[in-house]
């Protein structure tokens, strides 16, 4: 059983969950995830880890509710306890060898980014971000990016709060004037086309977090089935 420490509604439908998993914890890296079920008779779940405190044994997810597995788990609070948290699982995202990095996401992408960023900033890697979202109810952890990047755009496509527009407006700005070794974009599959559509033409590596098409977890489903470099690959195990 894993007991949920922390729990806080960030924005409307999106809850970030703070659960004791001391071993996914140990050993969990960015750019992994973890599949939950409430009890024993729950759909599996997989969630991308949000962030990780060794020392206190905990694992960080976000997740919003679109579903009926997602809606029950919104009801859970802090005390209670996940049946399973399994994990880590899926590969480790590649950050070795970068000087200078952009973060593009939006929606629940910038909580899946967030530990990329953060340990992408703590290895000395100059890192900028730009975050997109609809309305300025829906803008979340914006301060957290602040915190660990040289400097963080936001973006909403009304106005409503910072600057409007679309984070490929924000992104090819940016690009006008700065030049990275890589641009990493997790969000809405469209946004991440459009960002991958740009960085393309430019000639600059991109890594696109595929976890958003993600269904059982494990690769048995193909609802991930990706081509890379003309091979098959699945997001969940590749």
């Amino acid at each position: 059983m894993y007991k949920i420490v922390k729990k806080q509604e960030l924005t409307t439908n999106i809850y970030l969950m703070e659960v004791e998993a001391n071993r996914v914890a140990k050993t969990c890296e960015p750019g992994q995830f973890v599949i939950v079920r409430m009890d024993s008779e729950s759909e599996r779940i997989p969630l991308t880890i949000c962030d990780y405190n060794r020392e206190k044994g905990t694992v960080t997810i976000v997740f919003q509710t679109v579903g009926a597995g997602t809606k029950l788990m919104a009801q859970l609070s802090e005390g209670e306890y996940f049946h399973d948290f399994v994990g880590p699982l899926g590969k480790p995202a590649q950050l070795e060898g970068l000087e200078k990095a952009l973060i593009v996401c939006g929606g629940t992408g910038v909580a899946n980014a967030y530990p990329v960023t953060k340990k992408l900033f703590g290895s000395g890697c100059v890192t900028d971000a730009v975050l997109g979202f609809k309305t300025r109810d829906r803008v979340m952890l914006d301060k957290h990016y602040a915190a660990i990047t040289r400097h963080v755009t936001v973006m909403t496509e009304d106005g409503s709060f910072s600057r409007k527009g679309r984070v490929t407006d924000g992104l090819a700005e940016i690009l006008e004037r700065e030049a990275y070794d890589r641009v990493f974009v997790m969000g809405p599959l469209t946004m991440m086309r459009d960002v991958c559509l740009i960085t393309k033409q430019l000639g600059v590596a991109t890594t696109a977090g595929m976890s958003t098409i993600m269904l059982d977890g494990t690769g048995i489903c193909g609802g991930c089935r990706l081509t890379v470099d003309g091979k098959t690959k699945f997001a969940c195990v590749d």
